[in-house]
């Protein structure tokens, strides 16, 4: 054949391979629009002017000139205790002990029962640059009483606050600490329990008919709607195994969580639910290692646990850890299977255990954007840069690891 008769086509697949690469690089460009998009929007609403007018000023409450967000907890909870009731503060021991309260704890309890801010208007981020002037005139003119102030949601105080019915307060530590719990405990049970079962169906497991039907069910399990897990762990975890979940079997039980809707019920919930995924990641990676390292380990009279041990897995290890991250990234940001279990939208508590209440960022978020109130969407906003800076420490952390176990 003569060149001549390919020199027609050349030009078309030039072209077509033109439109191909054109397409390509617009789909790049919507899904930076979106994503940037997404993060305006988040950023717009977690920052801005906020016009506050509180029932005591905070400057009235210091001590010896220390403001009051720098005193002592012993200094905060004397304050409480002068501007409360005494069946107040019987009530609030009651509950939990000063003793055992931290100071955050406490700072809390003074802000929202004797400062008693109120955010009576919050403007947006762009309308707080773009609009200064306006704003202070509608704040002298409809809220005299008022202070204007710059106000960042998202804070150390944020962080540090427990929830709270009152949006000016309100924080995100005791669903932050359920967000670790929940996650810590899935990541227990489900990564042995998945690269186990990803080593026995690669490694050891023949090509039968039962095989199959069980690689089948792994492979359409990673798409089943996670509200279908969510069902499966009330049925099983909160359910049928309460005793064990609620800690009663061991003697560790919470009056409050005797019924098994506890971080342990939504570990194992979330476990579930990644768990095929794990194991097609795992299985995957354990197929990319070379046969020929494997032939290596039996010619020098290794056996087969020991070929696996040392060769199969330190070479497949960053496959799956990359699968992991995938899998762990999905489990954090999941609201449905957690509210099925029993995940509450008010505590106040932070989580001690693996038989506490609990709640996670992602169902505070929800709950918050269910609110009429403007402050509550600021919250919300705030929140949700709060888990994405914990789902990116989380894949940090882990891509870390990934990267020193490929180096190896």
């Amino acid at each position: 054949m003569t060149a001549s008769r390919f020199d027609p086509q050349t030009p078309r697949r030039h072209r077509l391979g033109r439109v191909w690469s054109a397409l390509f690089l617009g789909a790049i460009l919507i899904a930076i629009l979106a994503l940037g998009a997404l993060l305006y929007d988040i950023i717009d609403g977690a920052f801005g002017l906020v016009a506050v007018e509180n029932r005591v000023d905070p400057a009235s409450l210091a001590i010896e000139g220390v403001p009051l967000e720098d005193l002592s907890k012993e200094q905060l909870t004397a304050i409480l205790a002068q501007h409360i009731s005494a069946g107040l503060l019987r009530r609030l021991e009651h509950d939990q002990p000063f003793e055992e309260r931290d100071r955050a704890s406490v700072y809390a309890l003074v802000m929202e029962r004797v400062v008693e801010p109120k955010i009576v208007k919050t403007w947006s981020l762009t309308a707080s640059l773009t609009q200064r002037a306006a704003i202070e005139a509608e704040v002298a003119e409809k809220y005299p009483q008022a202070q204007l102030e710059f106000r960042a949601w998202i804070n150390p105080t944020f962080i540090q606050m427990p929830q709270s019915s009152k949006p000016e307060i309100a924080g995100v530590r005791t669903a932050i600490l359920g967000s670790l719990w929940t996650i810590a405990l899935t990541l227990i049970v489900a990564f042995p329990v998945g690269v186990g079962a990803a080593i026995y169906l690669e490694e050891y497991a023949s090509d039968t008919a039962l095989n199959r039907v069980i690689q089948t069910n792994i492979n359409n399990l990673a798409g089943v709607p996670s509200i279908i897990y969510g069902m499966l762990g009330l049925a099983i975890f909160v359910r049928g195994l309460e005793p064990f979940t609620s800690g009663t079997l061991l003697g560790v039980a919470d009056p409050t969580t005797a019924n098994g809707r506890t971080v342990l019920s939504a570990g194992l919930t979330l476990a579930l639910l990644i768990l095929p995924l794990i194991i097609i990641n795992a299985q995957e990676a354990i197929k990319a290692v070379p046969a020929s390292l494997r032939e290596a380990s039996y010619g020098l009279g290794a056996t087969r646990w020991q070929t696996i041990w040392y060769h199969v897995l330190p070479n497949a290890l960053p496959g799956i850890l990359t699968g992991t991250i995938l899998a762990i990234s999905r489990a954090i940001g999941e609201t449905a299977p957690l509210v099925v279990v029993g995940a509450s939208a008010f505590v106040a508590l932070d989580p001690s255990g693996p038989f506490s209440k609990f709640t996670t960022l992602p169902i505070q978020i929800y709950q918050w954007t269910t609110r009429p109130q403007d402050q509550y969407r600021n919250l919300a906003a705030a929140a949700s840069l709060m888990l994405l800076v914990l789902l990116l420490s989380l894949n940090a952390a882990a891509i870390l690891l990934r990267n020193r176990y490929s180096k190896k």
